[in-house]
């Protein structure tokens, strides 16, 4: 097939096949920016009728068709893999649409190279919006979580040992922090990557006296690209997402195989809403996590999509590579993972009921408080902590934490009386009961009723700040949108 390319037809002759113009074309990945394209183009357009480097029956011509595909959406001609990518494919239908000379003044002073990267970035920040308002209905559904069960008793582990009571707040909000450090992550790669590289052209720049800061700010950056050679090779700010999303979606992972663990039968500690639950075909009792488990299995989609994008760009020189194409498939693929991901969870989490008399009943389970006998020998009777370990340790090999195996312990140990000491059974009560040592902690960030309630409302005041830096960066993009449309608007009256 006769290639029908105006960017081929100059330089390049012969006929190229369906399969070749397929493996070439990017279409696919593309749909997804195809309306960050299209006010790209407005934006360029109407940079180059003010710098006067196109006339204005032209531009209010070309400008036209762009709002009408703006608003009516894309004739799926655009998207035919003859014109490789969707840039191609607009500029075709504009030459179309509006006649070789019109529509030919479209690309003057830019490259495909910079206008990909530019879009890129362009998708790139509304998918990262989409994500932090996914982890804050997360984190927020961790605070409420929290909130109700400050003085919920349950057992902490290591090792998936039983280790030391804590509260449900504090394991909740552990996660909570760990999904803010995500939002963090995510909002520093959306300001690196928010500098525009329109107007870098192929790689050198162009001699046209465009105003690259006008274009800027039409699409919402922040400001244009310092380096034209940087502003198409780079892709760091796809695999600095790829990472920051790799993070989140482990944190993702963590958390759901807790909640398979939970719900299991051995452990009881969750029930799960029925929506997010399946059963077996054949044994009619089963109630299976399954949402939880599809997102444990998406973590291992935004690891795969990270080590790729990594691989991807490690040999390529400067400047522009066509293997650039094969990294935005792994990006969208990461970005949808992430972005089904975490309403979902938020969701769950908020409607799950948590069986506290069962945590509770498990809490002291394994000698969980023996850390607090040894903490209280050092705070009572004076004695090294390494000592106190070491007679509690020999009191749980002996059989147990009574007096009277304690009082062997200790003179095993090292010949003392913990008796003749003071010791009574009234102190091994009070240090191996679960609330009794929560309670007894002090240093910041430790569980204790009184400091969860704390925590949950410093988590909730943190969370309803980054909230606000979220919606300020939507709000700079819608005003730059509105820009657009309002030159447009005043250009075509």
């Amino acid at each position: 097939m006769q290639s029908s390319d105006q960017i081929r037809k100059g330089r390049l002759g012969g006929d190229r096949s369906s399969a070749v113009a397929e493996f070439l074309a990017s279409m696919d990945a593309d749909r997804r920016i195809a309306y960050c394209d299209i006010r790209v183009d407005m934006a360029h357009i109407l940079m180059l009728v003010r710098q006067n480097l196109i006339d204005k029956k032209s531009a209010q011509l070309l400008l036209s068709h762009l709002h009408r595909y703006k608003e009516e959406g894309l004739p799926e001609s655009v998207f035919d893999p003859n014109h490789e990518d969707i840039h191609a494919g607009i500029e075709a239908q504009l030459i179309a649409d509006a006649g070789a000379d019109a529509g030919g003044r479209m690309h003057l002073g830019r490259s495909r190279n910079d206008e990909v990267a530019t879009c890129l970035r362009m998708q790139t920040r509304e998918d990262i919006l989409e994500i932090l308002a996914g982890l804050a209905a997360l984190r927020r559904a961790l605070i409420d979580q929290a909130a109700r069960h400050t003085a919920s008793i349950m057992p902490g582990f290591t090792h998936f040992q039983h280790a030391q009571p804590t509260t449900l707040a504090h394991y909740l909000l552990a996660y909570e922090a760990m999904f803010a450090r995500d939002f963090s992550r995510l909002t520093d790669a959306y300001r690196r990557l928010n500098e525009s590289p329109l107007g870098s052209a192929a790689f050198a720049g162009t001699g046209f006296a465009i105003d690259r800061a006008l274009t800027a700010e039409y699409l919402g950056f922040s400001a244009p690209m310092t380096n034209s050679m940087d502003g198409v090779a780079s892709r760091d700010f796809i695999l600095e997402v790829l990472s920051a999303l790799s993070i989140l979606m482990t944190n993702v992972s963590r958390l759901c195989e807790e909640l398979v663990l939970w719900i299991s039968a051995f452990i009881r500690f969750v029930d799960l809403d029925d929506a997010y639950c399946s059963t077996s075909s054949i044994m009619p009792q089963k109630k299976n996590p399954d949402t939880a488990e599809i997102m444990r299995g998406k973590s291992g989609v935004a690891s795969g999509e990270l080590m790729a994008g990594i691989t991807l760009m490690k040999g390529l020189p400067m400047s522009y590579n066509r293997d650039m194409q094969d990294l935005t498939p792994h990006l969208w693929r990461s970005l949808d993972a992430a972005e089904s991901s975490l309403p979902i969870l938020a969701d769950m989490i908020q409607t799950a009921s948590f069986n506290t008399a069962r945590m509770a009943e498990e809490s002291d389970r394994g000698n969980s408080t023996a850390t607090e006998l040894a903490d209280l020998m050092v705070r009572e009777f004076g004695m090294p902590f390494r000592t106190a370990h070491n007679i509690v340790g020999r009191a749980v090999k002996l059989g147990g934490l009574s007096l009277e195996i304690t009082e062997t312990a200790g003179k095993e140990i090292c010949g003392w009386s913990l008796i003749e000491k003071g010791l009574t059974q009234k102190h091994i009560d009070r240090a191996l009961s679960p609330l009794g040592m929560v309670e007894a902690k002090k240093s910041a960030g430790a569980p204790s009723p009184a400091m969860m309630r704390t925590a949950v409302a410093h988590a909730a005041a943190a969370l309803d700040s980054d909230e606000s830096t979220a919606a300020a960066l939507r709000t700079a993009l819608s005003a730059a949108d509105d820009k657009i449309e309002s030159d447009y608007m005043r250009l075509t009256a």
